[in-house]
């Protein structure tokens, strides 16, 4: 049967999303595993027709972990049914990863290499980063940087919350990433400067900025998490949308204090300059060669600790 999906799209480096309306539905597959039930959400599996040497069972025990991964960090999977969407390429890459939004949930399609082993499925962060885009109202085009810095920030914290990540490798990736979305010359705010940097690492650094505080302000007892818990619990789905400032009021009424809505004011239209060595500095966290040391006697060590249990 035809019928009209509303989908994401919006181009950018490896990640796709946004919305449109198609007048067929996505092309159809008898190599569809059977559907799984996590954290209340149905996801179905489309896997490449006919193709004997395709990793079927690691490729479905990469989405089940990255399902578990975003359900342990919002309390349930985001949406009641995402269709997940397999095309074999050649060697074992993965990557291309696109989200849409659907009327009943979404639609994932992802690359898969077909001598990805499992090794390169347990290093990997794309599927939970396109599962985050589930978490999150559709918003402008001009906050993108919200949708694709949301992911690229609660992807890794949601896989230490299952054991796939170190706390600590999170820290040293971000201590070494962060810089990349800090302002440069002629920048114009987060919502007027859509550069690859400024999308992806400022709209992290957006989020690990509004999850100290929010931390700081509420004694240690809410968070980012939190906020985004609430902007789901209100239907902030990929299916849905919303204006940006909507999204932001309901993430501060969850924590009781109005962090993004001011963050938000003071970074989408000016550089806002961010001193991150103090920052890594009162967090406790310390450069050390490939890796970071990480100080439980820094000033607020127990927010690091809190963001990201150790």
């Amino acid at each position: 049967m035809r019928d009209r999906r509303i989908v994401s799209i919006w181009f950018s480096s490896g990640c796709v999303l946004g919305r449109v309306f198609l007048s067929a539905p996505f092309p159809q597959s008898s190599a569809a595993a059977g559907p799984l039930e996590i954290g209340g959400g149905r996801i179905e599996i489309v896997f490449p027709d006919g193709d004997s040497d395709f990793p079927r069972a690691l490729t479905q025990e990469w989405v089940v972990t990255a399902a578990h991964a975003v359900t342990k960090y919002y309390g349930r999977f985001p949406v009641p049914h995402v269709s997940v969407r397999i095309r074999a390429v050649e060697g074992n890459r993965i990557g291309s990863g696109k989200t849409f939004g659907t009327r009943s949930g979404g639609v994932i399609t992802v690359s898969v290499g077909r001598s990805a082993n499992t090794a390169d499925f347990h290093a990997d962060w794309l599927m939970t980063h396109e599962m985050v885009h589930l978490a999150f109202p559709s918003v402008p085009d001009k906050h993108h940087w919200i949708e694709e810095g949301l992911a690229t920030y609660v992807e890794p914290i949601a896989r230490v919350q299952i054991g796939n990540l170190k706390a600590r490798q999170v820290w040293s990736d971000f201590e070494r990433d962060l810089p990349q979305g800090l302002p440069e010359a002629g920048d114009r705010g987060l919502d007027f400067t859509p550069t690859w940097g400024r999308t992806y690492w400022g709209g992290a650094l957006f989020c690990l900025l509004a999850d100290v505080e929010i931390h700081r302000r509420t004694a240690n007892t809410k968070g980012l998490k939190e906020a985004l818990r609430g902007i789901l619990e209100a239907g902030g789905t990929i299916s849905s949308d919303w204006n940006l400032e909507r999204a932001l009021r309901i993430g501060d009424d969850a924590t009781g204090v109005s962090v993004l809505q001011e963050l938000y004011t003071q970074m989408r239209n000016a550089p806002h300059p961010v001193d991150l060595d103090q920052l890594w500095h009162r967090l406790g966290i310390e450069r050390q060669g490939s890796t970071v040391i990480l100080h439980d006697d820094a000033p607020i060590a127990e927010i690091r600790k809190a963001i990201i249990p150790e």
